[in-house]
């Protein structure tokens, strides 16, 4: 599954050919959640209280490098990696 992204620990993946909809996937010291990446809402999992904030925070940032990494993802194309959280 390919890194999207890491920053504080956190790491962003995303599968190829993946199920709708729109999400990522964000793994943090054994915590793992899958996130719709248009809303922010939590799909599956859960993440710790301030790293969810900080996977929102980064989110609401990329919205739409996230698009384009989620159509590249489902076309089997190479997904391009998007800026830490700084």
């Amino acid at each position: 599954m390919p890194v999207v992204s890491s920053f504080f620990g956190i790491v962003i993946r995303m599968f190829h050919a993946d199920h709708v909809p729109p999400h990522f996937h964000a793994e943090y010291a054994g915590w793992r959640a899958a996130v719709d990446l248009q809303t922010g809402r939590i799909l599956r999992g859960r993440l710790p209280g301030r790293c969810g904030q900080l996977v929102e925070e980064w989110r609401a940032h990329h919205v739409a490098e996230l698009r384009r990494a989620w159509q590249a993802a489902q076309a089997h194309k190479l997904v391009p990696r998007i800026k830490p959280l700084s």
